[in-house]
């Protein structure tokens, strides 16, 4: 019988895990599948570390992983990916804002063929405005400058094939969207709809701050509009001074300019260019460091602690996710 792995990535959701096992634990046995769970502890200060190792220590099918500090949920995932043994993989949020209750049909799109199954969101449940506006902007962004296929509400919610699991193994890049990175891989993807459900216990650990990287990184890794815009920005630039410089020498010629006059728009114009090349700067800024720090090769993620079962040891070295 094909093995499911269920990744669940966490911070700080003490009040969650509980509840999160005995709904997981009834979807399963419903499901009738084989399965594994792996936790990937996100370096939470909170009592999460010790409900999720007991949760391991209690059920072999249940391994524990523990990073050296918080390196946020894509890198965490990247860890469960390289742990996990399952024939397929569904990645599941720790606050149950993705019920467990859709992992049949789930599975039963990955039976069928997909390679990929995503869940789309059809509404989203307890967000407040600016987070759904947030959303809204991020995707748009990604569908009209980067990934056309990136679903219009979003989707943190998936099922992966090994074969997919093995080719994003395969892919040591760091600062990027684990999500985008699947859907820009390909294979036999499809969508299935569902509503995201507002928070079962405590407070969102995405932040402002995580957002705008998070948007960065997306844009930068997958788009060269950036790029482009600077390119043809520069160009209207230059066209645009040297218009404005044949118009003062007519004009100084043809008597209409007076001597001494224009300095504010000369100011403007000054103003204007240095920021527009400062901005220029800040944008090659962002992809010469991402090239910089893709060079020195460090890991996505390191491991602090294991617990966990059969094939999968612990490992004392730090953990980079290679074919």
């Amino acid at each position: 019988m094909p093995q499911l792995s269920i990744l669940t990535a966490f911070l700080n959701e003490e009040s969650n895990l509980p509840v999160l096992r005995e709904r997981v634990s009834t979807a399963l046995t419903l499901a009738g599948v084989d399965y594994e769970i792996v936790l990937i502890d996100d370096h939470s200060t909170d009592g999460s570390a010790e409900i999720a190792k007991e949760w391991a220590r209690e059920d072999l099918r249940v391994q524990y992983i523990r990073l050296s500090r918080n390196y946020g949920s894509h890198a965490a995932y990247s860890a469960g990916l390289a742990k996990c043994r399952g024939d397929s993989a569904i990645l599941l949020a720790a606050d149950l804002q993705d019920p467990p209750e859709m992992i049949p049909e789930l599975l039963q799109c990955w039976r069928a063929g997909n390679d990929v199954v995503w869940a789309t969101r059809s509404a989203r449940e307890g967000e407040s405005w600016y987070t759904k506006l947030f959303a809204r902007v991020y995707y748009w962004m990604m569908r009209r400058f980067a990934l056309p296929d990136m679903p219009r509400k979003g989707a943190d919610f998936l099922l992966l094939d090994r074969k997919v699991i093995d080719a994003y193994k395969a892919i040591p890049e760091k600062n990027t969207s684990f999500l985008a990175m699947i859907l820009w891989m390909g294979f036999r993807q499809t969508t299935i709809e569902y509503t995201k459900l507002a928070r079962n216990a405590g407070s969102s650990k995405w932040t402002l701050s995580k957002r705008i990287k998070l948007l960065i990184d997306s844009i930068v890794s997958f788009s060269y509009v950036p790029i482009r815009f600077m390119s043809l920005f520069g160009s209207l630039m230059a066209v645009a001074g040297f218009c404005y410089g044949l118009v003062v020498v007519v004009g100084r010629l043809t008597g209409w300019v007076a001597a001494g006059t224009g300095f504010a728009a000369l100011m403007t114009v000054l103003l204007v260019g240095q920021g527009a090349i400062l901005l220029m700067l800040g944008v090659l800024g962002e992809y010469l460091w991402r090239t910089f720090d893709e060079a020195r090769g460090r890991p996505r993620y390191i491991i602090e602690e294991f617990i966990g079962s059969g094939n999968n040891s612990p490992d004392s070295q730090s953990q980079k996710v290679q074919s």
